[in-house]
């Protein structure tokens, strides 16, 4: 028995409440990307930022987002219009390392929003990027200038198997549909994989190749060599919405926030031409080192809690009895603050390590300063 196509479109309107609408090009107007940051956040849209540890890719969000609170300039010079951040961050804390990292950054804190816990069945429990971005897209409404959204880290987002595509594609379309729908940035910080060196640096970033994918823009911080003298950068390492090569050196110091809190901030350098494979060519490798090598690179800006410094570790393939040994070697100091379950264990360089290289680019040299509180370099 044959069907006309009229008798097939009546069973189905009959039989089915799913309506699938189809658009023709000719009826659709064209849009220009709008840009938070010209060419590096795009609204509504997921970028990653990738790196090694211990480059600050942390400090570096918070820089950005103290620029979008105040309304202040880009490292490119161009001036950010001014709205509201939202922060997750499953590593660092808010009291002793975001707020002061911000802080250093001169931002407007009332335009700085944190996620804190989820009331769940009469239970508080942490905010799981992984099930709570619907609710989150309620909650945020609060937020009307909402201008960026930042995950720390994206890792966070996939409640699976986070090399498996599908599993992470899956996992991220909640977060893209947020940016899509409130028209905001949003920035996923991950890292780069151990032994990367020489790689395209978009096969770099830790997990699925569907990280890099379902991202618009994915941006590189590294420590690179210019021939004995080690500098930081940052670069554009994907974009499908503009330039995608280019990039700026930067530095990482240290200020007095208040009563004796110090925290990093980020000092922007010149700027660089290039693709991100060209500026990356030298990039430090992580499997070359030693641990005692990683584990001073990663306190070279100041103390940082034991359980970063373990989480740090192992993303660059190394174990806990390692750890351990080099921090005896480099006669790290171990300290404890506060008491019972709210109790948190630093490490700290001996002071006379305690420094910051300046980069290669003409920046003048911080003199050494007093431990900063709390967090990690990222």
């Amino acid at each position: 028995m044959e069907y006309s196509q009229e008798s097939v479109i009546d069973a189905y309107r009959r039989d089915s409440s799913v309506n699938i609408q189809i658009r023709c090009a000719s009826e659709i107007e064209p849009e220009s990307v709008e840009w938070l940051w010209k060419d590096w956040l795009a609204k509504g849209k997921l970028a990653i930022l990738a790196g090694q540890a211990g480059t600050g890719k942390t400090t570096i969000c918070m820089n950005l987002a103290a620029t979008i609170s105040t309304g202040g300039k880009f490292p490119d010079g161009t001036t950010s219009p001014i709205g509201s951040i939202l922060v997750w961050s499953g590593e660092d804390g808010i009291g002793d390392t975001l707020v002061p990292r911000l802080m250093a950054a001169d931002a407007d804190l009332s335009k700085i929003h944190f996620l804190n816990d989820v009331m769940d069945n009469f239970e508080i429990r942490s905010f799981n990027p992984a099930i709570d971005m619907q609710n989150l897209l309620i909650q945020a409404a609060s937020i009307p200038d909402l201008a960026l959204l930042v995950i720390d880290p994206i890792v966070n987002a996939v409640a699976g198997d986070g090399n498996s595509n599908n599993i992470v594609r899956k996992a991220l379309q909640p977060i893209v549909d947020f940016a899509s729908k409130r028209n905001c940035a949003v920035i996923g910080i991950s890292h780069f994989s151990k032994g990367g060196q020489g790689k395209d640096p978009l096969e770099r970033v830790t997990g699925s190749v569907a990280y890099g994918a379902l991202a618009r823009v994915v941006m590189s911080a590294a420590k690179v060599n210019d021939g004995d003298i080690s500098k930081r950068i940052l670069c554009r390492t994907k974009n499908n919405l503009g330039k995608d090569d280019g990039g700026f050196e930067y530095d990482i110091q240290q200020r007095n926030v208040k009563d004796e809190i110090f925290s990093s901030y980020v000092i922007w350098g010149i700027a660089l031409e290039g693709s991100a494979s060209e500026l990356l060519i030298e990039t430090t490798d992580e499997s070359s080192y030693g641990c005692s090598e990683f584990l001073e690179e990663l306190l070279a800006s100041g103390r940082q809690d034991y359980r970063s410094i373990m989480q740090e570790g192992q993303n660059c393939g190394f174990n806990k009895d390692q750890l351990n040994r080099a921090k005896r070697k480099l006669k790290i100091h171990s300290h404890r603050t506060g008491f019972g379950k709210g109790s948190v264990v630093y490490w700290d360089l001996p002071p006379h390590k305690n420094h910051i290289d300046s980069i290669h680019s003409g920046l003048k040299e911080a003199p050494p300063m007093p431990p900063m509180v709390g967090g990690d370099h990222d």
